[in-house]
Protein backbone atom coordinates (compact mmCIF):
# COMPACT_ATOMS: atom_id res chain seq x y z
CA UNK A 1 0.00 0.00 0.00
CA UNK A 2 2.55 2.67 -1.47
CA UNK A 3 5.28 1.96 1.40
CA UNK A 4 2.73 1.92 4.47
CA UNK A 5 3.47 -0.47 7.20
CA UNK A 6 0.02 -1.61 8.68
CA UNK A 7 0.09 -3.64 12.17
CA UNK A 8 -2.35 -5.69 13.87
CA UNK A 9 -3.09 -7.83 16.91
CA UNK A 10 -4.51 -10.20 14.83
CA UNK A 11 -4.18 -10.48 10.71
CA UNK A 12 -6.77 -12.80 8.55
CA UNK A 13 -5.33 -14.01 4.99
CA UNK A 14 -8.26 -14.63 2.82
CA UNK A 15 -6.96 -14.04 -0.93
CA UNK A 16 -8.92 -16.61 -2.74
CA UNK A 17 -7.62 -18.73 -5.28
CA UNK A 18 -7.73 -18.23 -9.72
CA UNK A 19 -7.39 -20.32 -12.53
CA UNK A 20 -4.36 -22.35 -13.59
CA UNK A 21 -3.04 -22.24 -16.89
CA UNK A 22 -1.11 -24.92 -17.86
CA UNK A 23 1.65 -24.87 -20.39
CA UNK A 24 0.51 -26.66 -23.42
CA UNK A 25 2.94 -26.21 -26.95
CA UNK A 26 1.60 -23.44 -28.46
CA UNK A 27 -1.03 -21.88 -25.75
CA UNK A 28 1.14 -18.45 -25.65
CA UNK A 29 0.22 -17.55 -29.23
CA UNK A 30 -3.85 -18.08 -28.94
CA UNK A 31 -6.33 -16.42 -26.74
CA UNK A 32 -8.02 -18.69 -23.62
CA UNK A 33 -10.31 -18.03 -21.63
CA UNK A 34 -10.81 -19.09 -18.43
CA UNK A 35 -14.33 -19.64 -15.52
CA UNK A 36 -13.64 -15.42 -15.02
CA UNK A 37 -13.66 -14.78 -18.94
CA UNK A 38 -16.33 -16.96 -19.78
CA UNK A 39 -18.49 -15.18 -17.64
CA UNK A 40 -17.99 -11.56 -19.33
CA UNK A 41 -18.64 -12.64 -22.97
CA UNK A 42 -20.84 -11.34 -24.73
CA UNK A 43 -20.95 -13.22 -28.03
CA UNK A 44 -21.84 -17.27 -28.44
CA UNK A 45 -18.95 -19.17 -29.38
CA UNK A 46 -19.51 -21.41 -32.31
CA UNK A 47 -17.35 -23.68 -31.20
CA UNK A 48 -16.01 -23.89 -27.63
CA UNK A 49 -13.52 -26.64 -26.72
CA UNK A 50 -13.24 -27.10 -23.11
CA UNK A 51 -9.52 -28.43 -21.77
CA UNK A 52 -10.28 -29.99 -18.36
CA UNK A 53 -13.49 -32.55 -17.53
CA UNK A 54 -13.95 -31.82 -14.42
CA UNK A 55 -16.63 -29.39 -12.23
CA UNK A 56 -16.03 -26.10 -13.97
CA UNK A 57 -15.85 -27.55 -17.67
CA UNK A 58 -18.72 -29.34 -17.35
CA UNK A 59 -20.87 -27.00 -15.81
CA UNK A 60 -19.58 -24.30 -18.75
CA UNK A 61 -20.36 -27.39 -20.94
CA UNK A 62 -23.95 -27.92 -20.43
CA UNK A 63 -24.59 -24.23 -20.16
CA UNK A 64 -23.22 -23.53 -22.96
CA UNK A 65 -24.20 -26.31 -25.28
CA UNK A 66 -28.05 -25.50 -24.25
CA UNK A 67 -27.11 -22.23 -25.61
CA UNK A 68 -26.97 -23.40 -29.04
CA UNK A 69 -22.82 -23.86 -28.75
CA UNK A 70 -20.85 -26.54 -30.16
CA UNK A 71 -19.19 -27.72 -27.52
CA UNK A 72 -16.26 -30.45 -26.75
CA UNK A 73 -14.76 -31.12 -24.01
CA UNK A 74 -11.17 -32.51 -23.71
CA UNK A 75 -9.84 -34.39 -21.01
CA UNK A 76 -6.12 -35.98 -20.74
CA UNK A 77 -7.56 -38.66 -18.34
CA UNK A 78 -10.07 -41.93 -19.55
CA UNK A 79 -12.97 -40.42 -17.79
CA UNK A 80 -14.61 -37.56 -16.36
CA UNK A 81 -14.50 -36.33 -12.81
CA UNK A 82 -12.02 -38.91 -11.55
CA UNK A 83 -11.78 -38.03 -8.45
CA UNK A 84 -15.58 -39.78 -8.41
CA UNK A 85 -16.98 -42.89 -8.53
CA UNK A 86 -16.57 -44.87 -12.09
CA UNK A 87 -20.44 -45.32 -11.79
CA UNK A 88 -21.07 -41.71 -11.32
CA UNK A 89 -18.42 -40.60 -13.70
CA UNK A 90 -20.10 -42.94 -16.03
CA UNK A 91 -23.79 -41.72 -15.78
CA UNK A 92 -22.76 -37.93 -16.36
CA UNK A 93 -20.80 -39.11 -19.48
CA UNK A 94 -24.05 -40.39 -21.18
CA UNK A 95 -26.21 -37.18 -19.91
CA UNK A 96 -24.01 -35.15 -21.69
CA UNK A 97 -23.31 -36.68 -24.56
CA UNK A 98 -27.31 -37.14 -24.99
CA UNK A 99 -27.20 -33.29 -25.24
CA UNK A 100 -24.89 -33.15 -27.76
CA UNK A 101 -21.67 -32.70 -26.28
CA UNK A 102 -18.56 -34.08 -27.68
CA UNK A 103 -16.18 -35.79 -25.32
CA UNK A 104 -12.33 -36.19 -26.21
CA UNK A 105 -10.96 -38.48 -23.64
CA UNK A 106 -7.21 -40.04 -23.18
CA UNK A 107 -5.93 -36.61 -24.48
CA UNK A 108 -2.17 -37.85 -25.03
CA UNK A 109 -1.11 -34.66 -27.50
CA UNK A 110 -2.56 -31.22 -26.39
CA UNK A 111 -1.29 -28.35 -28.00
CA UNK A 112 -2.63 -25.44 -30.15
CA UNK A 113 -1.96 -23.59 -32.90
CA UNK A 114 -4.11 -21.45 -35.46
CA UNK A 115 -6.15 -23.16 -37.62
CA UNK A 116 -5.34 -21.94 -41.06
CA UNK A 117 -1.86 -23.14 -40.01
CA UNK A 118 -2.57 -26.49 -38.79
CA UNK A 119 -5.01 -26.99 -41.78
CA UNK A 120 -2.87 -25.90 -44.41
CA UNK A 121 -0.02 -28.50 -42.97
CA UNK A 122 -2.63 -31.47 -43.04
CA UNK A 123 -3.27 -30.41 -46.40
CA UNK A 124 -0.20 -31.27 -47.75
CA UNK A 125 -0.04 -34.84 -46.63
CA UNK A 126 -4.41 -35.18 -47.52
CA UNK A 127 -3.62 -37.78 -50.63
CA UNK A 128 -2.17 -39.99 -47.29
CA UNK A 129 -5.24 -39.64 -44.67
CA UNK A 130 -8.40 -41.38 -43.65
CA UNK A 131 -11.22 -40.32 -45.46
CA UNK A 132 -12.05 -38.14 -41.81
CA UNK A 133 -8.60 -36.89 -42.05
CA UNK A 134 -8.90 -35.66 -45.62
CA UNK A 135 -11.98 -33.68 -44.96
CA UNK A 136 -10.70 -32.17 -41.85
CA UNK A 137 -7.56 -30.89 -43.53
CA UNK A 138 -9.36 -29.77 -46.84
CA UNK A 139 -11.55 -27.05 -44.89
CA UNK A 140 -8.65 -24.76 -44.82
CA UNK A 141 -11.19 -21.64 -45.75
CA UNK A 142 -13.33 -22.73 -42.54
CA UNK A 143 -10.09 -22.52 -40.63
CA UNK A 144 -9.71 -19.02 -41.00
CA UNK A 145 -9.59 -16.85 -37.23
CA UNK A 146 -10.43 -20.35 -35.86
CA UNK A 147 -7.92 -22.26 -33.15
CA UNK A 148 -6.42 -25.80 -33.88
CA UNK A 149 -6.89 -28.07 -30.47
CA UNK A 150 -4.91 -30.57 -30.97
CA UNK A 151 -5.62 -33.89 -29.16
CA UNK A 152 -4.57 -36.96 -30.09
CA UNK A 153 -1.70 -37.79 -31.92
CA UNK A 154 -2.44 -38.35 -35.82
CA UNK A 155 -6.20 -37.38 -35.11
CA UNK A 156 -7.10 -34.17 -37.16
CA UNK A 157 -7.29 -31.16 -34.79
CA UNK A 158 -10.72 -29.32 -33.43
CA UNK A 159 -11.51 -26.02 -34.76
CA UNK A 160 -12.52 -24.38 -31.80
CA UNK A 161 -13.76 -20.42 -32.14
CA UNK A 162 -13.40 -20.13 -28.23
CA UNK A 163 -11.41 -22.41 -25.85
CA UNK A 164 -11.87 -22.56 -22.10
CA UNK A 165 -8.98 -23.60 -19.81
CA UNK A 166 -10.43 -25.60 -17.07
CA UNK A 167 -7.89 -27.46 -15.68
CA UNK A 168 -7.37 -26.49 -12.02
CA UNK A 169 -7.14 -23.73 -9.74
CA UNK A 170 -4.26 -22.23 -7.38
CA UNK A 171 -3.88 -19.89 -4.36
CA UNK A 172 -3.51 -16.09 -4.55
CA UNK A 173 -0.29 -16.26 -2.14
CA UNK A 174 2.43 -15.86 -4.63
CA UNK A 175 2.51 -11.66 -4.27
CA UNK A 176 1.90 -11.69 -0.81
CA UNK A 177 5.64 -11.66 0.53
CA UNK A 178 4.72 -14.77 3.64
CA UNK A 179 8.17 -15.83 3.22
CA UNK A 180 8.67 -12.13 5.16
CA UNK A 181 6.72 -13.05 7.42
CA UNK A 182 7.66 -16.66 7.66
CA UNK A 183 4.58 -17.73 7.32
CA UNK A 184 4.77 -21.48 5.96
CA UNK A 185 3.26 -22.61 2.58
CA UNK A 186 3.29 -26.12 0.81
CA UNK A 187 4.50 -27.17 -2.83
CA UNK A 188 1.66 -25.78 -4.48
CA UNK A 189 1.47 -22.05 -2.18
CA UNK A 190 -1.24 -23.00 -0.15
CA UNK A 191 -0.75 -21.32 3.41
CA UNK A 192 -0.42 -24.03 6.19
CA UNK A 193 -2.85 -23.75 8.68
CA UNK A 194 -3.85 -26.40 12.05
CA UNK A 195 -7.20 -27.46 13.00
CA UNK A 196 -8.07 -23.82 13.97
CA UNK A 197 -7.22 -22.31 10.98
CA UNK A 198 -4.24 -20.67 12.15
CA UNK A 199 -1.09 -20.09 10.25
CA UNK A 200 2.62 -20.96 12.07
CA UNK A 201 3.22 -17.30 12.81
CA UNK A 202 0.87 -16.38 16.24
CA UNK A 203 -1.91 -13.81 15.29
CA UNK A 204 -2.32 -14.85 11.82
CA UNK A 205 -4.85 -16.97 10.13
CA UNK A 206 -5.61 -17.93 6.72
CA UNK A 207 -9.13 -18.63 5.21
CA UNK A 208 -11.18 -19.87 2.21
CA UNK A 209 -9.21 -21.25 -1.24
CA UNK A 210 -5.75 -19.87 -0.12
CA UNK A 211 -5.67 -22.61 2.65
CA UNK A 212 -6.23 -25.55 0.92
CA UNK A 213 -8.55 -27.13 3.19
CA UNK A 214 -11.74 -26.35 0.70
CA UNK A 215 -12.70 -24.65 -2.59
CA UNK A 216 -15.81 -23.85 -2.12
CA UNK A 217 -17.80 -20.91 -0.73
CA UNK A 218 -19.60 -22.60 1.71
CA UNK A 219 -16.40 -23.78 2.81
CA UNK A 220 -14.66 -20.56 2.96
CA UNK A 221 -17.30 -18.97 5.01
CA UNK A 222 -17.44 -22.41 7.46
CA UNK A 223 -13.80 -21.31 7.76
CA UNK A 224 -15.22 -17.95 8.84
CA UNK A 225 -17.72 -19.63 11.13
CA UNK A 226 -14.78 -21.53 12.68
CA UNK A 227 -12.45 -18.61 13.56
CA UNK A 228 -15.38 -16.24 14.78
CA UNK A 229 -16.63 -18.94 17.12
CA UNK A 230 -13.02 -19.60 18.59
CA UNK A 231 -11.93 -16.51 18.53
CA UNK A 232 -15.05 -14.29 19.91
CA UNK A 233 -17.17 -16.97 21.76
CA UNK A 234 -14.50 -19.22 23.89
CA UNK A 235 -15.74 -22.12 21.26
CA UNK A 236 -13.25 -25.01 20.16
CA UNK A 237 -14.24 -25.50 16.54
CA UNK A 238 -12.11 -28.16 14.19
CA UNK A 239 -11.78 -27.90 10.48
CA UNK A 240 -11.47 -31.85 10.77
CA UNK A 241 -14.98 -31.79 12.11
CA UNK A 242 -16.45 -30.70 8.70
CA UNK A 243 -17.76 -33.32 6.32
CA UNK A 244 -16.75 -32.93 3.08
CA UNK A 245 -19.58 -31.77 0.70
CA UNK A 246 -20.23 -30.11 -2.57
CA UNK A 247 -22.76 -30.02 -5.46
CA UNK A 248 -21.74 -30.30 -9.34
CA UNK A 249 -24.13 -28.19 -11.14
CA UNK A 250 -25.27 -29.74 -13.93
CA UNK A 251 -28.82 -30.66 -14.91
CA UNK A 252 -29.23 -32.75 -13.25
CA UNK A 253 -27.19 -32.21 -10.63
CA UNK A 254 -24.49 -34.15 -8.15
CA UNK A 255 -25.05 -33.90 -4.40
CA UNK A 256 -22.07 -35.39 -2.45
CA UNK A 257 -21.49 -35.70 0.85
CA UNK A 258 -18.67 -38.06 2.47
CA UNK A 259 -16.41 -40.59 1.34
CA UNK A 260 -17.01 -42.34 -2.47
CA UNK A 261 -17.32 -45.64 -3.18
CA UNK A 262 -13.57 -46.29 -4.13
CA UNK A 263 -12.55 -44.68 -0.73
CA UNK A 264 -14.55 -46.98 1.35
CA UNK A 265 -12.69 -50.14 -0.55
CA UNK A 266 -9.36 -48.84 -0.36
CA UNK A 267 -9.90 -48.37 3.37
CA UNK A 268 -11.00 -52.45 3.81
CA UNK A 269 -14.00 -51.65 6.20
CA UNK A 270 -17.08 -53.57 6.10
CA UNK A 271 -19.69 -51.36 4.06
CA UNK A 272 -23.02 -51.63 2.90
CA UNK A 273 -24.67 -50.10 -0.08
CA UNK A 274 -27.77 -48.91 -1.31
CA UNK A 275 -28.44 -47.95 -4.92
CA UNK A 276 -31.81 -46.69 -6.55
CA UNK A 277 -32.22 -45.58 -9.90
CA UNK A 278 -34.18 -42.16 -10.17
CA UNK A 279 -36.68 -44.06 -12.71
CA UNK A 280 -37.77 -45.33 -9.52
CA UNK A 281 -38.18 -41.69 -7.24
CA UNK A 282 -41.68 -40.61 -7.96
CA UNK A 283 -41.04 -36.79 -8.29
CA UNK A 284 -38.33 -37.51 -10.74
CA UNK A 285 -41.10 -39.48 -12.77
CA UNK A 286 -43.58 -37.03 -12.28
CA UNK A 287 -41.33 -34.32 -13.74
CA UNK A 288 -40.40 -36.08 -16.37
CA UNK A 289 -36.61 -35.93 -15.46
CA UNK A 290 -35.51 -39.48 -14.77
CA UNK A 291 -31.74 -39.50 -15.28
CA UNK A 292 -29.13 -40.58 -12.31
CA UNK A 293 -29.75 -42.30 -9.43
CA UNK A 294 -28.97 -42.48 -5.87
CA UNK A 295 -26.35 -44.32 -3.50
CA UNK A 296 -25.71 -44.76 -0.31
CA UNK A 297 -22.83 -46.10 1.85
CA UNK A 298 -22.92 -47.08 5.25
CA UNK A 299 -20.06 -48.88 7.48
CA UNK A 300 -21.67 -52.22 8.53
CA UNK A 301 -20.48 -52.24 11.84
CA UNK A 302 -20.72 -49.02 13.69
CA UNK A 303 -23.91 -48.53 11.20
CA UNK A 304 -22.77 -44.87 10.69
CA UNK A 305 -23.13 -43.50 6.94
CA UNK A 306 -19.60 -43.09 5.38
CA UNK A 307 -20.94 -41.48 2.29
CA UNK A 308 -23.64 -40.47 -0.75
CA UNK A 309 -23.84 -39.08 -3.71
CA UNK A 310 -27.50 -38.18 -5.39
CA UNK A 311 -26.91 -37.75 -8.96
CA UNK A 312 -30.67 -36.31 -10.01
CA UNK A 313 -32.98 -33.97 -10.14
CA UNK A 314 -32.92 -32.13 -6.69
CA UNK A 315 -29.86 -33.95 -5.55
CA UNK A 316 -28.21 -31.10 -4.44
CA UNK A 317 -30.83 -30.68 -2.04
CA UNK A 318 -31.59 -34.03 -0.70
CA UNK A 319 -28.67 -34.89 0.37
CA UNK A 320 -28.98 -32.78 2.91
CA UNK A 321 -30.94 -35.24 5.12
CA UNK A 322 -27.82 -37.62 4.70
CA UNK A 323 -25.59 -34.45 5.48
CA UNK A 324 -27.21 -33.65 8.80
CA UNK A 325 -27.28 -37.39 10.39
CA UNK A 326 -23.72 -37.60 9.60
CA UNK A 327 -22.81 -34.39 11.39
CA UNK A 328 -25.20 -35.36 14.39
CA UNK A 329 -23.83 -38.69 14.53
CA UNK A 330 -26.69 -40.71 14.18
CA UNK A 331 -26.71 -44.86 13.12
CA UNK A 332 -28.34 -44.62 9.51
CA UNK A 333 -31.04 -46.23 11.50
CA UNK A 334 -32.09 -42.92 12.11
CA UNK A 335 -32.76 -41.35 8.91
CA UNK A 336 -33.95 -44.99 7.76
CA UNK A 337 -37.05 -44.85 10.02
CA UNK A 338 -37.71 -41.34 9.36
CA UNK A 339 -41.04 -39.91 7.62
CA UNK A 340 -40.49 -37.98 5.04
CA UNK A 341 -42.61 -35.58 3.19
CA UNK A 342 -44.77 -37.14 -0.58
CA UNK A 343 -44.03 -36.64 -3.19
CA UNK A 344 -39.73 -35.72 -2.75
CA UNK A 345 -36.85 -36.97 -4.06
CA UNK A 346 -35.96 -37.14 -0.13
CA UNK A 347 -38.75 -39.18 0.72
CA UNK A 348 -36.82 -42.07 -1.43
CA UNK A 349 -33.52 -41.97 0.77
CA UNK A 350 -35.03 -44.43 3.27
CA UNK A 351 -36.39 -46.76 1.01
CA UNK A 352 -32.48 -47.34 -0.36
CA UNK A 353 -31.65 -47.23 3.88
CA UNK A 354 -34.01 -50.03 3.80
CA UNK A 355 -32.31 -51.83 1.48
CA UNK A 356 -28.39 -52.45 1.77
CA UNK A 357 -26.36 -54.64 0.49
CA UNK A 358 -22.69 -55.83 1.30
CA UNK A 359 -20.72 -53.81 -0.88
CA UNK A 360 -18.25 -57.04 -2.46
Amino acid sequence: MDGQRLTADRIFINSGGRAVIPEFPGIDGVPVLTNVGMRELDVLPGHLVIIGGSYIGLEFAQMYRRFGSEVTVVEKGPRLIAREDEDISDAIRVILENEGIQLRLNADDIRFSQAAEASASADASVASEPPETAQSASNTSQAQGKIAVHTHAGRPPLLATHILVATGRRPNTDDLGLDAAGIATDAHGYIQVDDSLATNVPGVWALGDCNGRGAFTHTAYNDFEIVAANLLDGQTRRVSDRIPVYALYIDPPLGRVGMTEAAVRRGGKPALVGIRPMTRVGRAVEKGETQGFMKVIVDAESRQLLGAAILGTGGDEAVHGLIDTMSAGAPYTTLRDTVHIHPTVSELIPTVLGDLKPLV
